[in-house]
């Protein structure tokens, strides 16, 4: 199978997108609510629908769709961007304890993949998977929302702060 699938204007996905070497990065908040607020950019400047959606540690998740244009396109320049952002904080963060480690996992993957210059970040495939049916989709949601669950972060999906079950959550969505 292809390692870059190909998305439709306006069809429903479900995407995930993961740290190289799966490296926890986003247990500090600072480094979510970067992700939050582009995500937030997009749904306001790029077209973008957010229905459901959890950051974990080390990948985010959502269900999404782009109205008039390529998915796949917009996600590349969310995970470049967001990429220099998040190592940036990380570099200026003093709080940062894992500052020299990280960076130098970024480095490391960065050398396998002559794409990337210094840090690699973001794992290059983002395999969106087309929702063609009601019962996909409430699989996806299901699946999302039960993540921090199964990962033993909190009891009920709506604990999590950081998912679109959380009714405070940071990232609103359209209700599906």
């Amino acid at each position: 199978m292809s390692e870059y699938r190909i998305t439709t204007p306006d069809e429903l996905f479900f995407v995930t997108l993961t740290t190289v070497g799966w490296i926890d990065v986003f247990t500090r908040n600072e480094y979510k609510n970067i992700l939050i607020e582009n995500l937030k950019y997009c749904q306001e400047n790029e077209k973008l629908d957010i229905y459901c959606y959890v950051i974990m540690s080390n990948h985010i998740h959502l269900v999404c769709r782009r109205q008039e244009k390529d998915l796949n396109e917009l996600l590349g320049r969310f995970k470049s961007y967001t990429a220099k952002q998040i190592i940036k904080a990380i570099e200026n963060n003093p709080q940062e304890s894992r500052k020299e480690w990280l960076l130098y996992l970024f480095n490391y993957f960065a050398k396998a993949n002559k794409q990337y210059s210094k840090n690699h970040f973001w794992q290059y495939t983002v395999h969106p998977v087309l929702l063609y049916s009601y019962e996909v989709i409430k699989q996806k949601i299901e699946y999302i929302h039960m993540n921090p669950v199964r990962a033993g972060l909190v009891n009920e999906p709506e604990n999590y702060f950081y998912s679109s079950a959380n009714i405070f959550s940071p990232l609103k969505v359209i209700p599906f």
